[in-house]
């Protein structure tokens, strides 16, 4: 399967208006979620209504339920980072070393499972690759929600990943939607970092 400007190009063509709706939605999740805005949840959970069902129709069992598990944690997102009587939102933290560890070893062991699981009993496509992306992609907006650094840095993974998953299945114009979240996940990562910083140093 050869990826090429024509490739992409065609894809952007058939998408329809629904996943075309996702991917703007999905854009402005990621750069209000960069800038710690309560509203980015909103549109992650509306964005990701739309793929669960676009994923469940390309038989990618693993990314339907992921999409669907966002929409859960879209509800949980926008409580937590609710502003107190004060007027104080949750502060961003960070994770020892020894933490994302024991997450990256039972992220690897769920995905070995889930993988086997869908591609034995479901018939899923790519079930080990989508089963990844899946698991991974949980823990990282789980650690989103609670605000904690490094959940940028497993999205530049995470989504590089599911760049690679998305070309083996044709998602072209998602391709491209996937670049630019790996852009935006460095911008993320910039943002937060300083202000976690100035709260270290006041």
């Amino acid at each position: 399967m050869e990826l090429g400007w024509q490739s992409i190009l065609e894809a952007f063509a058939m998408m329809s208006g629904w996943e075309i709706t996702a991917t703007v939605l999905g854009i402005c999740y990621v750069l209000l979620a960069a800038r710690e805005s309560q509203w980015a949840w909103p549109f992650a959970f509306f964005s990701t209504l739309i793929y669960t069902v676009i994923f469940w129709d390309g038989a990618l069992l693993s990314s339907s339920i992921l999409n669907f598990y966002y929409m859960v944690m879209a509800v949980y997102g926008f409580i937590l980072w609710k502003k107190d009587e004060y007027g104080e939102t949750l502060a961003i933290s960070r994770w020892p070393l020894s933490r994302h560890l024991i997450f990256m070893i039972l992220g690897l062991l769920g995905a070995v499972i889930l993988g086997y699981l869908s591609e034995t009993y479901a018939g899923a496509r790519f079930a080990y690759h989508d089963a990844f992306v899946m698991v991974f992609s949980g823990i990282a907006t789980w650690m989103m929600a609670k605000k904690v650094l490094e959940n940028w840095l497993y999205w530049m993974v995470i989504d590089s990943t599911a760049i690679v998953l998305y070309y083996r299945s044709g998602y072209y114009a998602t391709i491209v939607l996937f670049i630019l979240y790996v852009i935006l996940a460095f911008y993320g990562y910039a943002s937060w970092l300083k202000v976690y910083r100035e709260h270290r140093s006041a």
